[in-house]
């Protein structure tokens, strides 16, 4: 019963509190609009002016070079493997692999001995037929002596047989293979006591000072690559050493295969340093822009409808970021031409770009 009694007491008193709460919320509702309040805690619940600290940099004018990216293969300027022109064996080697050579310089020699003889019996028969003929053209010439046909065949056993001489004079002198051109006889391709036949490889001379670069150009960039073209080479053997170099052929056709037309370019190889067939990393200037608007690609943000940047601009409260749609151009790099949009002295933002709208307060940390 006391235990009844002690659960209605408690109820009665939860339903009292819970009657004053409702009475104390209707009397708080009820107060006019245009009751003061805590200034101090309006002003706690006022949005705060959004300050963000960027970087800057201050935009002027200046050369602006592009290039293009090619890869390319060296060749020796003239790489020229020589044959024989007659047949005998090699008594000779007069140069070995892997020397400075001349021009004309001889190389190797072949046995000359059956030549040798027939230069000298051509040569006898060469001086009785001109002494023949000059006697027969005293007499008949002078003296009336002799036919016209005597005079005629004489005159043309002279010319013959010296034709004969100077064709075996030629041929013997071929016995001695030489450098077509000044450069390195970079492989000797017979070895002494070799048999060898008109048309046999024997030598392989090479010249490597200049060297050319051969590479294939992008059949898009074909309107910009023109003869004369400046270009830079790079080789990662040679721990990215670079050359400089002018473009002095553009081939005419593209290849089905890739879609690129060829190009070569010269360039000095005093030590020789550069070989044949090495890789080159290969820069070729597309165009030359003399007083272009440069920004970092960084700085650009991307909208609906193409670019925009942000410069600073003075406030009435202070620096703001002014957003500035713009038309870029060319690129290379992490850098990009602007076209429109943005002038010299102006300050673009180039950190903390993303973070601002237009119209934002910012605070200039660095330039």
């Amino acid at each position: 019963m006391r235990t009844i009694e002690s659960r209605t007491i408690r109820w009665l008193a939860l339903a009292g509190l819970t009657t004053l709460a409702a009475a104390c919320s209707n009397t708080a509702e009820a107060e006019p609009e245009g009751a003061p309040q805590d200034a101090p805690a309006a002003e706690a619940t006022a949005a705060p002016t959004r300050v963000i600290n960027v970087e800057t940099t201050t935009l002027a004018p200046r050369e602006f070079v592009e290039t293009i990216h090619l890869t390319g293969t060296v060749w020796a300027d003239r790489d020229v493997t020589i044959s024989a022109e007659e047949a005998g064996t090699v008594v000779e080697i007069l140069a070995d692999k892997g020397t400075k050579v001349r021009k004309g310089q001889a190389l190797l020699r072949i046995d000359d001995r059956v030549l040798r003889a027939q230069v000298d019996e051509a040569r006898a028969q060469a001086e009785l037929a001109r002494e023949t003929w000059e006697r027969r053209k005293r007499l008949f010439e002078e003296d009336n002596v002799g036919s016209e046909l005597a005079y005629l065949e004489a005159r043309a056993a002279a010319e013959q047989t010296a034709a004969r001489l100077r064709t075996l004079e030629e041929r013997l002198a071929r016995t001695v293979v030489r450098a077509p051109f000044a450069g390195v006889l970079d492989e000797r391709l017979v070895e002494l006591g070799a048999l060898v036949a008109p048309g046999t490889p024997v030598a392989r001379v090479v010249l490597l000072d200049p060297v050319k670069i051969v590479a294939g150009v992008p059949e898009r960039y074909a309107p910009d690559v023109r003869v004369g073209a400046r270009a830079t080479v790079y080789f990662d053997v040679l721990d990215g050493a670079s050359f400089e170099g002018d473009i002095t052929y553009v081939g005419s056709t593209v290849d089905p295969r890739n879609r690129t037309f060829g190009v070569e370019l010269r360039m000095a190889n005093p030590k020789g340093v550069i070989k044949p067939e090495m890789i080159a990393n290969v820069d070729l200037v597309r165009q030359v822009i003399p007083e272009a608007m440069v920004v970092p690609r960084e700085a650009l943000v991307r909208v609906e409808d193409g670019f925009e940047v942000f410069v600073v601009v003075d406030g009435a409260d202070g620096p703001r970021a002014e957003a500035r749609p713009v038309k870029v151009g060319a690129s290379q790099s992490d850098e990009v031409v602007v076209l429109e949009g943005v002038a010299a002295g102006d300050r673009l933002i180039v950190v903390g770009q993303k973070l601002v709208a237009d119209g934002d307060r910012v605070n200039v940390v660095g330039e």
